[in-house]
């Protein structure tokens, strides 16, 4: 490299973004994601004895993908190249196999490929890594937003240890943006800017856990914010409101808060009343609220309070929420008005969420065992053991259905699910009890 490549990467990387400045070299810099990196686990392991096999990150946008991609490049004695999927064509992937083959075949050195929205390649370019990833001419590290399990190559799913990101915590990104902020050498620490407490929990709430997009609007905001009479940019709720392009959630001037009405929402389809539930509805929407949040609140309601009274309710809920992600506003308020209508005039039962809650509490209170006759009886030496003796197949009696024990011994006779007389749930009810009268 001569002075002139040099002075060009210093200068690149003084202009790149905030978000790329603030990314972590080491493990210990990460914020968040401590169930897959925590100390004790697996994948903080591999990349400290850096003895790292194929793995594939999977989460939304702005969790840390490429930031643990980078953390490991900057860890590991491997050789690292990166490609895009969005860009890279086969003659790139042919590169980069050839340089591999050479670092392994001259010095006895691995490489490390990270793609970048793996999912973008196709099957016939994942098919072509593959036998790369199989002999150890590559380790490969693919980064997805997409469910691998639907846009992965099976055979490279079965090679690779799959890692999912969540959306950091609010307090993971308050962190970031406070270390943005204030911090002189990879942040914005220079600029003498100050961020007030209100802009840094709008900020940390409406970012949805996406660090980039949070670091994003504060960079936007110190950079075109003018300066105070004390010298200082002051990032207010205001600035941090246009920067990040959402507005604040403020519903009315007489204390009513963002968490009253999503309460009063819930409570009014859960009370069945559609005009209440409507108007709590639009009230959200024109304040600003995040659509994805709402149809969230709808699913949960869809099968907490109608459950199996109306199974439909479940499906409109869920199909809604991916319509909303797929369409946006404005037409997506169209959609979120059918779900919230639906699920307010459906049939209401808590049977199921009342079920649940009574298992878990029996589950943690009473030790059991499976019963034998229900032991899988299909290994080696089972039938021996008496596992699976004495089971009677539920197809071979009339109905579909034979009287026998399903629970263990220690809490059999216990009800967990007890069907309401309400909608669907009323003819779940009179079958069971039709069935179980005429065995």
């Amino acid at each position: 490299m001569d002075l002139f490549d040099y002075m060009r990467e210093q200068n690149m990387e003084k202009e790149a973004p905030l978000a790329s400045r603030l990314r972590p070299t080491t493990l210990e810099e990460v914020v968040g994601q401590q169930h897959i990196i925590g100390k004790d686990k697996l994948l903080y392991r591999a990349i400290k004895a850096d003895k790292l096999s194929s793995v594939i990150f999977y989460g939304p946008p702005g969790t840390g993908k490429t930031t643990l991609a980078k953390v490991i490049a900057n860890t590991t004695s491997a050789e690292f190249t990166q490609i895009n999927a969005t860009t890279a064509g086969k003659k790139d992937m042919e590169e980069v196999i050839a340089k591999a083959k050479e670092m392994q075949g001259m010095y006895r050195k691995k490489t490390i490929l990270f793609v970048d929205e793996i999912h973008r390649f196709n099957k016939g370019q994942q098919d072509y890594l593959l036998p790369f990833v199989e002999d150890g001419t590559i380790i490969l590290i693919g980064a997805t937003t997409e469910n691998p399990y639907f846009e992965v190559n099976g055979a490279l799913l079965s090679r690779s240890s799959i890692f999912e990101l969540q959306p950091l915590a609010k307090e993971d990104i308050k962190t970031l943006i406070t270390r943005a902020v204030y911090d002189t050498v990879k942040g914005m620490g220079s600029y003498q800017a100050v961020i007030e407490e209100d802009a840094l929990e709008f900020l940390a709430d409406i970012s949805g856990g996406d660090a980039r997009s949070a670091l994003n609007a504060v960079e936007l905001g110190i950079l075109t914010t003018e300066r105070g009479a004390d010298g200082k940019i002051h990032i207010t709720l205001d600035v941090a409101s246009e920067c990040i392009q959402k507005r604040v959630v403020k519903y009315d001037k007489t204390g009513d808060n963002h968490y009253d009405t999503i309460s009063a929402f819930i409570k009014s389809m859960r009370g069945s009343d559609p005009d209440a539930a409507v108007y709590y509805l639009a009230k959200m929407l024109y304040a600003g609220e995040d659509i994805k949040f709402i149809a969230r609140r709808i699913m949960i309601c869809a099968s907490e309070d109608v459950g199996n009274a109306d199974p439909m309710a479940l499906t409109v809920a869920v199909s809604a929420s991916q319509a909303v992600e797929r369409i946006g506003m404005p037409e997506a308020q169209i959609i979120l008005s059918q779900a919230v209508t639906y699920v307010a005039t459906a049939p209401k039962s808590n049977a199921s969420y009342i079920a649940i809650a009574d298992a878990m509490a029996s589950v943690k209170r009473t030790k059991t065992t499976v019963p034998s006759h229900l032991q899988d009886a299909h290994y080696k030496g089972a039938q021996k053991l008496g596992h699976g003796t004495g089971y009677k197949y539920a197809h071979d009696y009339p109905h579909h259905y034979v009287e026998q024990q399903y629970l263990p011994d220690e809490i059999a006779g216990e009800k967990f699910y007890v069907p309401s007389e309400n909608g669907h749930e009323r003819e779940i009810k009179e079958w069971m009890q039709y069935i179980r009268k005429n065995q």
